[in-house]
């Protein structure tokens, strides 16, 4: 058997999700609001157009038998409200450049022969009760003047309520990083270091990080403490129906 296929199958991974999103994730905070997690821009190259499979695992495109080249990464988290309280159905996505720093969107011209066809670049995951959420890709490489990262947004009942992107902790290119540089205060660039630590026991040396969103003010929170939407753009833009002559 390869090392390849000694990876959980793809419907056991979109299955578990939530399963490995839990491990080692601390417990709402109480008594103090929880530091917000700091907003960066979405940047140029949300995909223009979205992929065939949209799943939360981006090294595999449907049932293809071939895997995407890169450090294979399992990033898992919450997303929380400033009380610390998890927040349900929110719908995240994350895009970011191939192995080979190229982006899934058309504008992208830069080494678009070398793009790696077997890279999903874009996933998304829907929140359970305890706002775990999971994806499997890989880690994120430099692109021409950026540091490397990955782009995040969150979006509730069809609002955008937070983009922000996760670097790698202690990487080089961070203090040149002209986007993370945007951010003064260090316990908020702080919280979006995220920390990638090799599995053990690996056999295809898979990383994990973990990655809790706090959402802010932004979004409007109602009586019940539930979050209706906020300020944003819709995470899936609809067809409208045509008008009846």
């Amino acid at each position: 058997m390869s090392n390849f296929k000694s990876i959980l199958t793809r419907r056991q991974l979109l299955q578990t999700g939530s399963t490995c999103a839990a491990a080692g994730l601390a417990a709402p905070g109480v008594f103090a609001e929880m530091l917000e997690t700091p907003r960066f821009t979405e940047g140029p190259f949300y995909p223009d157009k979205l992929p065939l499979d949209t799943d939360n695992d981006l090294l595999i495109i449907n049932e293809s038998l071939t895997p995407a080249v890169g450090e294979i990464t399992h990033i898992s988290g919450r997303v929380l409200n400033s009380s610390g309280n998890p927040i349900r159905n929110a719908f995240v996505e994350i895009w970011q450049v191939d192995n080979n720093a190229v982006y899934l969107h058309s504008g992208d011209k830069k080494n678009r022969a070398n793009q790696d066809k077997n890279f999903q670049g874009y996933g998304r995951f829907l929140t359970d009760a305890k706002g775990h959420y999971y994806f499997r890709t890989i880690k994120p490489v430099p692109y021409p003047g950026r540091t490397p990262h990955i782009h995040v947004g969150v979006s509730v009942n069809g609002h955008r309520i937070l983009t922000t992107q996760l670097f790698i902790k202690g990487h080089e290119l961070n203090a040149k990083d002209g986007v993370l540089r945007s951010v003064r205060d260090p316990k908020a660039v702080e919280s979006v270091m995220g920390d990638f630590k090799p599995i053990k026991d690996s056999k295809l040396g898979e990383l994990s990080v973990d990655f809790d969103m706090v959402v802010g003010k932004t979004a409007f929170e109602g009586d019940d403490g539930k979050l209706r939407g906020g300020i944003g753009r819709p995470e899936i833009r609809r067809r409208r129906r045509p008008t009846q002559g």
